[in-house]
Protein backbone atom coordinates (compact mmCIF):
# COMPACT_ATOMS: atom_id res chain seq x y z
CA UNK A 1 0.00 0.00 0.00
CA UNK A 2 2.79 2.47 0.86
CA UNK A 3 4.47 1.64 -2.44
CA UNK A 4 1.31 2.68 -4.32
CA UNK A 5 1.28 6.08 -2.62
CA UNK A 6 4.90 6.84 -3.37
CA UNK A 7 4.65 6.11 -7.09
CA UNK A 8 2.38 8.69 -8.78
CA UNK A 9 2.53 6.92 -12.18
CA UNK A 10 1.22 3.71 -10.65
CA UNK A 11 -1.69 5.67 -9.07
CA UNK A 12 -2.59 7.12 -12.48
CA UNK A 13 -2.56 3.65 -14.12
CA UNK A 14 -4.74 2.21 -11.36
CA UNK A 15 -7.13 5.17 -11.62
CA UNK A 16 -7.48 4.73 -15.42
CA UNK A 17 -8.14 1.02 -14.98
CA UNK A 18 -10.87 1.82 -12.47
CA UNK A 19 -12.42 4.27 -14.97
CA UNK A 20 -11.55 7.37 -12.94
CA UNK A 21 -10.09 10.35 -14.81
CA UNK A 22 -7.13 11.67 -12.90
CA UNK A 23 -5.14 14.84 -13.42
CA UNK A 24 -1.83 13.98 -15.05
CA UNK A 25 0.00 16.93 -13.51
CA UNK A 26 0.55 17.34 -9.79
CA UNK A 27 0.08 20.68 -8.08
CA UNK A 28 3.82 20.98 -7.59
CA UNK A 29 4.53 20.30 -11.28
CA UNK A 30 1.92 22.87 -12.30
CA UNK A 31 3.41 25.56 -10.05
CA UNK A 32 6.96 24.87 -11.23
CA UNK A 33 5.91 24.87 -14.90
CA UNK A 34 3.79 28.01 -14.64
CA UNK A 35 6.51 29.82 -12.67
CA UNK A 36 9.11 28.97 -15.29
CA UNK A 37 6.79 30.06 -18.10
CA UNK A 38 6.01 33.37 -16.37
CA UNK A 39 9.70 34.10 -15.78
CA UNK A 40 10.50 33.33 -19.42
CA UNK A 41 7.78 35.65 -20.68
CA UNK A 42 8.81 38.46 -18.32
CA UNK A 43 12.46 38.24 -19.38
CA UNK A 44 11.53 38.24 -23.07
CA UNK A 45 9.16 41.20 -22.58
CA UNK A 46 11.87 43.11 -20.76
CA UNK A 47 14.34 42.59 -23.60
CA UNK A 48 11.75 43.35 -26.29
CA UNK A 49 10.81 46.66 -24.66
CA UNK A 50 14.41 47.79 -24.20
CA UNK A 51 14.53 49.44 -27.65
CA UNK A 52 11.11 51.10 -27.32
CA UNK A 53 11.30 52.70 -23.90
CA UNK A 54 9.46 55.98 -23.62
CA UNK A 55 10.49 58.87 -21.37
CA UNK A 56 8.33 59.54 -18.34
CA UNK A 57 5.93 62.46 -18.51
CA UNK A 58 6.53 64.82 -15.63
CA UNK A 59 3.88 67.39 -14.77
CA UNK A 60 5.31 70.86 -14.36
CA UNK A 61 3.10 72.65 -11.84
CA UNK A 62 3.06 76.41 -11.49
CA UNK A 63 4.54 77.95 -8.34
CA UNK A 64 1.79 80.18 -6.97
CA UNK A 65 1.90 82.41 -3.89
CA UNK A 66 -1.28 81.82 -1.90
CA UNK A 67 -0.76 83.46 1.52
CA UNK A 68 1.70 84.57 4.16
CA UNK A 69 2.39 82.48 7.25
CA UNK A 70 1.99 85.49 9.56
CA UNK A 71 -1.56 86.19 8.27
CA UNK A 72 -2.93 82.71 9.10
CA UNK A 73 -5.19 82.12 12.09
CA UNK A 74 -5.75 78.64 13.55
CA UNK A 75 -8.74 76.82 12.02
CA UNK A 76 -9.64 79.66 9.62
CA UNK A 77 -9.30 78.32 6.05
CA UNK A 78 -8.22 80.52 3.14
CA UNK A 79 -9.67 79.63 -0.28
CA UNK A 80 -7.65 79.75 -3.52
CA UNK A 81 -7.53 78.12 -6.96
CA UNK A 82 -4.77 75.70 -7.90
CA UNK A 83 -3.19 74.52 -10.18
CA UNK A 84 -5.24 76.55 -12.69
CA UNK A 85 -8.61 78.23 -13.04
CA UNK A 86 -10.27 75.15 -14.54
CA UNK A 87 -13.00 72.87 -13.24
CA UNK A 88 -12.55 71.52 -9.71
CA UNK A 89 -9.52 73.75 -9.01
CA UNK A 90 -10.87 75.30 -5.77
CA UNK A 91 -8.72 74.56 -2.76
CA UNK A 92 -8.22 75.57 0.85
CA UNK A 93 -5.19 76.42 2.99
CA UNK A 94 -5.51 76.06 6.76
CA UNK A 95 -3.32 76.37 9.84
CA UNK A 96 -4.66 73.53 12.00
CA UNK A 97 -2.69 74.12 15.21
CA UNK A 98 -1.86 70.38 15.08
CA UNK A 99 0.92 68.78 13.06
CA UNK A 100 -0.31 67.36 9.77
CA UNK A 101 1.15 65.11 7.08
CA UNK A 102 2.89 67.33 4.54
CA UNK A 103 2.47 70.35 6.81
CA UNK A 104 4.79 73.34 6.66
CA UNK A 105 5.75 76.06 9.14
CA UNK A 106 7.32 75.82 12.59
CA UNK A 107 4.55 73.50 13.87
CA UNK A 108 4.21 71.65 10.52
CA UNK A 109 0.52 72.46 10.85
CA UNK A 110 -0.19 74.42 7.64
CA UNK A 111 -1.76 72.23 4.94
CA UNK A 112 -3.78 72.69 1.76
CA UNK A 113 -6.28 70.45 -0.02
CA UNK A 114 -8.51 70.43 -3.08
CA UNK A 115 -12.16 71.13 -2.22
CA UNK A 116 -13.82 68.32 -4.21
CA UNK A 117 -14.70 64.85 -2.98
CA UNK A 118 -12.88 62.09 -4.84
CA UNK A 119 -16.01 59.93 -5.04
CA UNK A 120 -18.35 61.99 -7.24
CA UNK A 121 -16.96 65.52 -7.02
CA UNK A 122 -19.17 66.85 -4.24
CA UNK A 123 -18.17 70.38 -3.22
CA UNK A 124 -16.63 70.39 0.27
CA UNK A 125 -16.38 74.20 0.53
CA UNK A 126 -17.27 75.35 4.03
CA UNK A 127 -17.13 71.87 5.61
CA UNK A 128 -13.81 72.21 7.50
CA UNK A 129 -14.18 71.22 11.16
CA UNK A 130 -11.46 72.61 13.43
CA UNK A 131 -12.29 70.33 16.36
CA UNK A 132 -11.59 67.17 14.31
CA UNK A 133 -9.21 68.68 11.69
CA UNK A 134 -11.38 67.14 8.99
CA UNK A 135 -13.08 68.16 5.76
CA UNK A 136 -16.59 66.95 5.03
CA UNK A 137 -19.06 65.40 5.16
CA UNK A 138 -19.60 65.49 1.41
CA UNK A 139 -23.17 66.59 0.57
CA UNK A 140 -23.57 63.67 -1.85
CA UNK A 141 -22.55 60.57 0.13
CA UNK A 142 -21.06 61.83 3.41
CA UNK A 143 -17.35 61.16 2.71
CA UNK A 144 -15.15 62.81 5.34
CA UNK A 145 -11.36 63.29 5.20
CA UNK A 146 -8.66 63.55 7.90
CA UNK A 147 -6.42 66.55 7.10
CA UNK A 148 -3.78 65.56 9.68
CA UNK A 149 -3.07 62.36 7.70
CA UNK A 150 -2.70 63.58 4.09
CA UNK A 151 -6.45 63.80 3.54
CA UNK A 152 -7.11 60.09 4.08
CA UNK A 153 -10.75 58.99 4.06
CA UNK A 154 -12.35 58.71 7.52
CA UNK A 155 -15.78 57.55 6.39
CA UNK A 156 -18.09 57.54 3.39
CA UNK A 157 -18.15 56.23 -0.17
CA UNK A 158 -14.87 57.65 -1.50
CA UNK A 159 -11.97 55.27 -2.08
CA UNK A 160 -9.15 57.78 -2.58
CA UNK A 161 -7.60 60.38 -0.31
CA UNK A 162 -8.36 64.03 -0.95
CA UNK A 163 -5.79 65.62 -3.31
CA UNK A 164 -3.26 67.50 -1.17
CA UNK A 165 -1.75 70.72 -2.50
CA UNK A 166 2.00 70.58 -1.91
CA UNK A 167 3.31 73.68 -0.17
CA UNK A 168 6.61 75.49 0.07
CA UNK A 169 7.58 78.14 2.61
CA UNK A 170 9.90 80.94 1.43
CA UNK A 171 10.46 83.32 4.33
CA UNK A 172 6.90 84.30 5.32
CA UNK A 173 5.42 83.51 1.90
CA UNK A 174 3.49 80.27 1.26
CA UNK A 175 3.55 78.85 -2.26
CA UNK A 176 1.55 76.05 -3.85
CA UNK A 177 3.99 73.96 -5.91
CA UNK A 178 2.19 70.73 -6.85
CA UNK A 179 -0.58 68.28 -6.09
CA UNK A 180 -0.40 64.86 -4.46
CA UNK A 181 -3.35 62.89 -5.85
CA UNK A 182 -5.70 63.31 -8.79
CA UNK A 183 -8.31 66.07 -8.85
CA UNK A 184 -11.85 64.75 -9.40
CA UNK A 185 -13.10 64.89 -13.00
CA UNK A 186 -9.67 65.11 -14.57
CA UNK A 187 -7.37 62.54 -16.14
CA UNK A 188 -4.53 65.01 -15.56
CA UNK A 189 -4.38 67.72 -12.89
CA UNK A 190 -3.30 70.37 -15.37
CA UNK A 191 -5.74 71.77 -17.92
CA UNK A 192 -4.08 71.83 -21.31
Amino acid sequence: MTNKLKNPNRRNVEARQAGIKKCLMSRRSFLLTSGTATATIMVSMNHAGAETQMPATVASYPRKKIATLSSLKVDEPIEFEYPDGGDYASAMLVKMGTEGGGGIGPGKDVVAFNYFCTHQGGDLTGTYKGETKSLGACPLHLSTYDLTRHGILISGQAYQSLPQVLLELDGDDIYAVGIFGLIFGRYDNLQG
